[in-house]
């Protein structure tokens, strides 16, 4: 039986995902919404297309919308019971909310990573016996544009900041710690954006000591000052760049944690240490991509995910 639709689109943020509904607009795609924030579903047959496409991030939380993640799950699932098949689904969303998970993932690639701490209770980091090489990172086990993280040089430091602001551990009361990674500043990390597992393009991110690198023009915008709800202080903002001389190697370990993660579409990023590391840090399935950079590759990358998604139709 035909479906109403062609595809679902699974979304949270609504501003981000303009140009995407723009480009299914174009190409006269039968789509239709499901935003997360005002669900609800009955148990029964809900699918009203055969194909979905999930777009929930985990900074979700920061907008006031942590409802919108267990939902996502949920819907997912669901859908996936139902025989529709879900870009981003429930195996994608589990990798996307859990930093532990990105962490034992890469892991078990055999890919440089940094390394880890996770805990939920600040004393049991005492029995670490010599982990706790400060400074850290202090970062969440649910992230999103660069919240809640701090760099910590000692474990009072940490204890401090910990009493002081103990809304830090939620929403999931779990927190890693994370060794520094010392790299060149003005060259940046890079992230590589992937469709359908090929690789989309690459970009150089300065950071300006920012730890909120969402690529996205809403929040980081070409000129002027964009609005980020996860982080008001805008100023200073990082810097984005074409960077079409990649290494393969990163090519390679990008497209390798793509699939093992069941993102259908996604980025990694990562940068190299002054002493000659290449280390993975950051794994994401709903990547805001950047148009300006697309173009220097000759692409639209809207386009581009409407034709994946077009590919997948009825697949």
């Amino acid at each position: 039986m035909k479906r109403k639709f062609d595809i679902g689109i699974i979304y949270e943020h609504p501003q981000w995902h303009e140009p995407l509904f723009e480009a299914l607009e174009r190409k006269k795609i039968r789509y239709t919404k499901f935003d997360l924030k005002r669900g609800a579903f009955n148990g029964q047959s809900i699918a009203e297309a055969d194909l979905y496409y999930n777009l929930v991030s985990p900074s979700a939380y920061l907008r006031g919308n942590q409802h919108a993640i267990p939902f996502a799950k949920a819907l997912c699932l669901q859908l996936e019971m139902e025989g529709c098949k879900v870009l981003n689904g429930s195996k994608s969303i589990q990798i996307e909310m859990s930093k532990s998970s990105q962490i034992a993932l890469l892991k078990k690639l055999g890919i440089d990573h940094p390394q880890t701490i996770v805990f939920n209770n600040v004393d049991a980091l005492k029995n670490m016996n010599g982990a706790l090489l400060f400074p850290m990172l202090l970062k969440p086990e649910q992230g999103g544009s660069g919240a809640r993280m701090f760099l910590v040089n000692d474990l009072t430091e940490l204890e401090g900041l910990l009493q002081r602001q103990p809304e830090l551990w939620l929403p999931e009361n779990l927190l890693l710690l994370q060794e520094k990674l010392d790299y060149d500043s003005q060259q940046g990390i890079v992230r590589l954006e992937f469709v359908g597992g090929e690789l989309l393009y690459a970009m150089r991110v300065v950071t300006n000591g920012k730890f909120n690198l969402c690529p996205s023009v809403v929040c980081n915008p070409e000129e002027g000052n964009g609005h980020c709800e996860a982080i008001p202080d805008i100023s200073s903002k990082p810097e984005f760049y074409a960077y079409p001389n990649v290494e393969s190697r990163a090519v390679e370990a990008g497209k390798k944690i793509i699939h093992a993660c069941g993102h259908a579409t996604g980025s990694v990023e990562y940068l190299l240490t002054k002493n000659g590391r290449m280390v993975f840090y950051d794994i994401n399935s709903n990547s805001n991509l950047r148009e300006s950079i697309a173009s220097e590759f000759g692409k639209q990358p809207f386009d581009v995910v409407v034709q994946f998604l077009q590919n997948q139709m009825g697949n």
